[in-house]
């Protein structure tokens, strides 16, 4: 069974077509990298899969379930979480508050508009945890203005985690992070359990490459090259589109 199989899917924006007939299917527990430079449709390919964008043509499959015209807003309750290429935080919150509030997202508590978070003792403890799984617990209660960037792109991560998803789609995690911070981030992707699957856009292939099982190589908004590490890396079509060989 695929945890997910995209098939056929195609997306323009006026004249230009973005995603050409994309195919793809991730096993379930499989960490998928989707690589290509920029402009090849990579980002637009996630907004397909969540729902964020319509497809013009083709399918999206969860766990072989077709959820092609299901919204956005339901795709993340049947287990699909992301992150984006610019981090999407409450600014003006604690750390925190912004996992509880995603943890809120998924509760029958967000429809009550007399709830005070900081009295629901459970969904902040829960906020706290999924926090230490990122090594973020001791600045819980700072906020996000306070923290560097490493730590925003990992408080990120950990909203993704806190909606317990099946599939955790990663959009360039590591963009504009230090050396340091890129290992601290891949050291935390490595320990997210098989029982996620985990799909990774990433604009640099050499940052990547050690979490991959299998690689996409996109272009154009096609799929040009597929395959485990070694076959990708010596394909002359990756070369070509990396190297101008």
């Amino acid at each position: 069974m695929s945890a997910l199989a995209v098939c056929g899917l195609e997306k323009r924006f006026g004249g230009l077509r973005v995603t050409a007939d994309v195919n793809l299917s991730v096993e379930a527990g499989e960490r998928r990298l989707i690589i290509g430079p920029n402009g090849a449709g990579k980002t637009t390919l996630f907004n397909l899969i969540t729902g964020e964008l319509r497809p013009d043509g083709g399918s999206v499959s969860l766990f072989d379930r077709d959820i092609t015209a299901v919204p956005s807003r339901r795709r993340t309750h049947l287990g699909i979480a992301r992150t984006y290429q610019i981090i999407t935080l409450f600014t003006g919150e604690t750390l925190l508050r912004n996992i509880t509030l995603s943890l809120l997202g998924l509760s029958r508590l967000r429809w009550n508009p007399f709830m005070r978070l900081a009295r629901r003792v459970g969904l902040v403890a829960e906020a706290r945890a999924t926090l230490a799984r990122v090594g973020l617990e001791h600045l819980a209660d700072r906020p996000l203005a306070q923290t560097s960037y490493g730590e925003r792109r990992r408080a990120e991560i950990a909203m993704a985690l806190a909606q317990n998803p099946r599939i955790l789609l990663l959009d360039e995690p590591f963009a504009g992070l230090s050396i340091e911070e890129r290992r601290d981030v891949l050291r935390l992707v490595n320990e997210i359990p098989r029982s996620v699957t985990i799909v990774m856009i990433e604009h640099d292939m050499d940052v990547a490459l050690d979490f991959a099982e299998r690689i996409t190589v996109l272009h154009f908004g096609k799929v040009v090259v597929e395959g485990t590490r070694a076959e990708v890396v010596a394909h002359p079509r990756t070369k070509e589109i990396y190297l101008g060989e």
